[in-house]
């Protein structure tokens, strides 16, 4: 084998709509809520994290799959574990900090799975500085040829956009699907390079404003919870930075809370994957806003900032549950 770990993998930037039809065709792949990972497969396999570390401890059955495969190979996947009817990013994350003994257990009860959608290498020809539609084909080809079953799974590509549009259905993200990545079918695989597109599926969500960054006169940020069953108000959105005009609209409404607000006292992440606590100011929940957000969900709770567009004063905070 030619390539060995760590390979950078290829990038993408996202956009907010699809790209009008141009000089060269476009391929339309889904994009499922998982880790980025290249596989190598052969004797000694390795399952490369998207920032170079060795997953393979944590998911015994991949790095099992990647050793029996028969051929070596390096391939790029998306790493999924499917739970309760949907991908579940959050049993993979638990699964990612898990080794020995309960990792094999958690491979028996909760397995993992690759989408692979790119072929860098294959017994020792390196084929990244082919176009994309050969680089797919060798990848089919050799799906066939092993017969290759789970764990193992072809990511879904169309050359049409009519049927991409569908992917970005609300009931592909309620699956787990993200969006779509969108790739010049001629293009070369430029590790480390945003050469691809993101697009990822949108949905509006409401929520119950329950803290601001800033202050409740001028506010940077909404803190967003639900009720749930038991009518606790649980944090479930924060929000982009706010315009200036929906600064000056939200300032002219909302109230400082204090103690008695759920949320006093409590410490928040300044963001996902990140120790560092947010300053926050709780506010009255009496106000329920209506926000634009990707699908991307762990347990409820949004991973991704979501954008404000409105207040919804046609609803009450009782009305905001899970």
């Amino acid at each position: 084998m030619h390539l060995s770990p760590p390979v950078e993998p290829m990038l993408a930037r996202s956009v907010t709509t699809l790209p009008p039809p141009g000089s060269r065709p476009l391929l339309f792949e889904q994009k499922a809520d998982g880790f980025r990972v290249l596989v190598f497969t052969g004797p000694e396999p390795y399952l490369q994290s998207r920032r170079g570390a060795d997953l393979g401890p944590a998911f015994p059955e991949i790095a099992r799959a990647a050793a029996a495969l028969g051929v070596e190979a390096v391939v790029d996947a998306e790493l999924v574990v499917w739970h309760a009817g949907r991908l579940d990013f959050t049993a993979l994350q638990h699964r990612a900090r898990l080794r020995g003994p309960r990792a094999e257990r958690a491979a028996r009860e909760q397995p993992a799975h690759l989408i692979t959608f790119d072929l860098l290498e294959v017994s020792g020809t390196v084929l990244v500085d082919q176009p994309l539609h050969e680089r797919r084909s060798a990848l089919e080809s050799l799906f066939a040829s092993l017969e290759l079953a789970a764990p193992w799974a072809l990511c879904p590509q169309t050359a049409d956009a009519a049927t991409a549009r569908t992917w970005l259905d609300e009931a592909w993200g309620a699956a787990g699907v993200e969006g779509l990545m969108i790739k010049d079918s001629g293009s070369r695989y430029r590790s480390g390079e945003r050469g691809w597109l993101k697009l990822r599926t949108r949905m509006t969500a409401e929520g119950i404003i329950g803290a601001v960054t800033g202050t409740a006169q001028a506010p940077r940020g909404l803190l967003l919870g639900r009720l749930d069953a038991t009518g606790r108000l649980r944090l479930v959105a924060r929000s982009t930075p706010l315009s200036r005009t929906a600064a000056l609209e939200l300032g002219a409404v909302l109230r400082p809370a204090g103690a008695e607000h759920p949320w006093w006292g409590r410490e928040f992440s300044a963001g996902w994957g990140t120790k560092e606590l947010l300053v926050f100011q709780p506010v009255v929940p009496e106000y329920v806003a209506e926000v634009d957000a990707d699908t991307a969900l762990d347990l409820g709770r949004h991973r991704h900032p979501v954008r404000y567009l409105r207040l919804r004063d046609d609803m009450a905070p009782g009305d905001i549950r899970e």
